[in-house]
C-alpha cells in the first residue's frame, strides 16, 4: 500500500522535528531513534483515519492512547509515546504550523514509580569474588564489572568507552552520557587494578584482531573475542551470568549496579549532589530515588534490631 501525501508530509515533519531536537536539544541517538519509532507509528494511525499532525484534535490523541492501552502496551511504553507526541505537537505550535496542541490537556499515563533493589555489600562481594580466571575474557569480564560498581556508569557509556578515557595514574575517567554531554568520573584502586590487568598483555592485548573490522573499534577499552567493542547485549550476560556464578537468585543486570554504586556511596556519607554528578542525572529528583532506598534499608536494619521496634 502507498503512503498518501498527507502521510508523507507528516513524516517529513517528524523529521524536522528530530533534527531540532538533535541540534537543539542535544538529545542522543538512541532517544531520537525512539522518538521516530513512536512518531512514526503516530502518523500511520492518524492516517488510518484521516487525520494529520496539522489536523488531530484532542480525542484523537486521546483515541490513540486508548488503543495502545488496548494493544497491550505497558504504561511505561504508553508514557513515553504520549511524552513524544505531546512534543511534536508543541513544536508545531511554536513554529506556527498549527495554533494549538491537541495533547496539552492529556492526562499523563502513570506509571508505577519502580524502587531499585541495590545488591547489599556482601553480595557485591560475592560477585567479584566470583569471577576468576586467567584468561582474556575473564579479565575483561573482571575489569567490566568492577568498573561498572566503582563508577556507577551506564552499560553504554561503558561499551563506548575508549582507551584515552581512561587515566590510570590518576584513577579518572572520562565519560560521555545522554546526549553525549561529558563528565570525569573517579574510580578507586581496586578497580584501577582490575584495569591494568586486563589492559596489560595478557588481557586486552589477546582479543586485538589481525585486521580491525571497524576503525572505531582500535580504541576500544572492552573488546570482544572477534576483536569488536563490546555492545550493551553481551555486556549484559557478562554481569547476569556473573550473578548466577556467585548465587544471587533475582536477576542481575547492569543497572543494578549502577544503583547499587549510588545506594551505598550515600549509605556512607556521600553528599546527594556529588552523586548526582557522578551517576550524570540530568535533575536532583533522580538521585533523590536513592535516598528512599537507604531509608527503607535503614528501618528494615531498626525493626531487625531495636527490641521494642515491633509496635
Amino acid at each position: 500500500m502507498t503512503k498518501s501525501s498527507t502521510t508523507e508530509r507528516d513524516e517529513q515533519l517528524v523529521e524536522e522535528f528530530l533534527r531540532w531536537m538533535t541540534v537543539e536539544r542535544g538529545r542522543a541517538a538512541n532517544t531520537i531513534s525512539n522518538y521516530r519509532r513512536d512518531l512514526i507509528r503516530y502518523v500511520a494511525f492518524l492516517g488510518e483515519t484521516k487525520k494529520s499532525l496539522l489536523t488531530a484534535r484532542e480525542s484523537d490523541v486521546e483515541e490513540y492512547v486508548r488503543v495502545l492501552q488496548a494493544s497491550g502496551d505497558a504504561n511505561a511504553s504508553t508514557a513515553r509515546r504520549l511524552s513524544a507526541i505531546r512534543m511534536m505537537h508543541n513544536f508545531l505550535a511554536a513554529e506556527d504550523r498549527r495554533r494549538d496542541n491537541p495533547a496539552s490537556r492529556i492526562e499523563g499515563v502513570k506509571v508505577p514509580s519502580g524502587v531499585p533493589k541495590p545488591l547489599s555489600l556482601d553480595e557485591v562481594n560475592a560477585l567479584l569474588e566470583a569471577m576468576a580466571g586467567d584468561s582474556a575474557t575473564e579479565m575483561r569480564d573482571r575489569a567490566l564489572v568492577e568498573f561498572l560498581y566503582a563508577t556507577g556508569a551506564r552499560i553504554s557509556e561503558a561499551c563506548d568507552l575508549n582507551l584515552d578515557d581512561v587515566d590510570l595514574s590518576s584513577r579518572v575517567v572520562r565519560l560521555f552520557g545522554k546526549g553525549s554531554k561529558e563528565r570525569v568520573v573517579p574510580f578507586g584502586r581496586i578497580a584501577e587494578e582490575r584495569l591494568r590487568e586486563y589492559i596489560g598483555s595478557a588481557g586486552r592485548a589477546q582479543l586485538v584482531p589481525e585486521v580491525w573490522s571497524r576503525g572505531t573499534d582500535r580504541d576500544a577499552v572492552f573488546l570482544t573475542n572477534s576483536g569488536k567493542r563490546l555492545n550493551r547485549q553481551k555486556a549484559w550476560h557478562v554481569v547476569r551470568d556473573a550473578g548466577l556464578r556467585a548465587g544471587i537468585t533475582r536477576e542481575l543486570s547492569p543497572h543494578v549496579l549502577r544503583h547499587t554504586c549510588a545506594t551505598h556511596m550515600l549509605e556512607h556519607g556521600a553528599d546527594l549532589r556529588i552523586v548526582q554528578e557522578m551517576l550524570g542525572h540530568a535533575t536532583i529528583s533522580t538521585t533523590q530515588i536513592y535516598t528512599k532506598v537507604s531509608n527503607d534499608r535503614l528501618w528494615a536494619v531498626y525493626r531487625d534490631a531495636h527490641p521494642r521496634a515491633a509496635g
